[in-house]
């Protein structure tokens, strides 16, 4: 009987209670709480911090659960930024970019674009517009640009089988030599500079796996180099004249439609070793001299990385698979810190050279990129299918450190997101 007395008295005392609530409005959350046996101060910050017994029902019963929250609802890192800004005009798709230190940019460089119409145009970043347009490849393609060291002198290479050369001292932009290629492949020349005003050009040649080595400006022949018999790589896709900094004999390092890379001695006119790196078409490379290192793309899903040891012989260090297939162009900025890719997925890819961590994907571009360019002032430079070039300032090289800011775009971090 007494249990049944108690236990009728505390209900009528929570009765009483709920019929104040209802005529204090302002304790009505006070009176429910205190009916269902729990703290009266749960949920009121400041009460719970003026006293700090807490009622035991609710520390057995009611107190909340924390638990982490959703990856969803964690707080999103910033994107990637936009490009500093965009050149337009072209009037067709940007197949080359080559970025010069001309007097026209006034301390900044001009940057030199080709085109699928046959144009190049010479841009002033200053102003962001073309100051000069040459016309010389006959309405066809424009697939390679690179200046000479000696004086203000461009080369130019297009699909009409012409390789010109440009005086544009002073403002000039005439033609003032050509040299005739033998063939109709997509594959790139390369330059190296030499002394008292001559220099190496290494082209494809005759044959459909040959390449020509030429000493300019005489246009003498150096020699062919030709595969061995049983050696099948096909056509040379993209080439790289270089010298080593103990050796003065010229090498080259050429990639192939077999997805091979081989070394030249220019010299001695034979390979001195050859790596399979993908097995789609090499279609584009770039090489570190001071590292030795290299890495090179093709039309499959991957980044190829190789080295040069001291016997010349090259192997596949690692690869780096990507989210989609096709790699139109390589390029290794000049501090060796980061590298670029030019996608066929309309993205230009961004990696740490030395551990090849992805740092971040820039998707401005609507068709296929087909060329980057960085200028030594770290700035990056994307050519694309949509007939615009992105002009980017990505991890810019600190003028009082010896490592770009990575981790920060023009102010802004970069986001996980980012990352390829």
């Amino acid at each position: 009987m007494g249990r049944c007395a108690h236990a009728g008295g505390v209900a009528a005392r929570r009765v009483q209670l709920l019929s104040a609530a209802r005529v204090r409005p302002g304790v009505a959350n006070f009176g429910r709480r205190v009916a269902l046996g729990l703290s009266p101060w749960e949920g009121d910050r400041s009460a719970v911090s003026s006293c700090r017994s807490v009622d035991p029902l609710h520390r057995r019963f009611a107190q909340p659960q924390v638990t982490a929250p959703p990856p969803s609802m964690a707080a999103s890192p910033l994107p990637p930024p936009d490009p500093q800004f965009v050149l337009r005009g072209t009037q067709s798709a940007v197949h080359a970019l080559h970025f010069f230190g001309g007097a026209q940019g006034q301390g900044r460089p001009l940057l030199l674009s080709g085109s699928l119409s046959g144009l190049v145009h010479i841009w002033s970043l200053q102003t962001r517009r073309a100051v000069a347009t040459l016309d010389g490849h006959g309405g066809q393609c424009v697939t390679w640009l690179q200046t000479l060291p000696q004086g203000h002198r461009l080369l130019s290479q297009g699909r009409d089988l012409k390789l010109r050369l440009w005086d544009l001292a002073e403002g000039r932009n005439a033609i003032v030599d050509s040299v005739p290629l033998e063939s109709m492949g997509f594959c790139r020349s390369s330059v190296l500079a030499g002394g008292q005003e001559r220099w190496m050009l290494a082209m494809p040649g005759r044959g459909n796996d040959e390449v020509q080595i030429l000493e300019m400006p005489s246009k003498t022949s150096v020699c062919t180099l030709k595969p061995e018999a049983d050696a099948k790589p096909g056509m040379p896709m993209c080439l790289e004249l270089w010298q080593a900094d103990s050796s003065p004999r010229p090498l080259l390092l050429a990639g192939y439609e077999d997805g091979s890379v081989a070394l030249w001695d220019v010299s001695e006119r034979k390979v001195c070793s050859r790596v399979a790196c993908h097995t789609e078409p090499v279609m584009g490379f770039d090489f570190d001299s001071q590292k030795a290192r290299g890495v090179s793309g093709s039309a499959e899903k991957a980044l190829a990385v190789w080295s040069l040891d001291e016997q010349q012989a090259l192997q596949v260090c690692r690869t780096h698979e990507l989210t989609n297939p096709g790699i139109a162009d390589v390029k290794i900025r000049p501090d060796r810190k980061i590298l670029a890719t030019a996608g066929w997925d309309h993205r230009v890819r961004v990696f740490h050279w030395w551990t090849m961590k992805p740092l971040a994907v820039l998707s401005f571009h609507s068709a296929t990129v087909h060329c980057v360019a960085f200028a030594t002032d770290g700035l990056l430079a994307a050519g694309s299918g949509d007939q615009r070039i992105s002009i980017w300032s990505l991890y810019p090289i600190r003028s009082n450190a010896s490592t770009p800011s990575l981790g920060h775009a023009e102010g802004r971090e970069v986001g996980t997101q980012t990352l390829a």
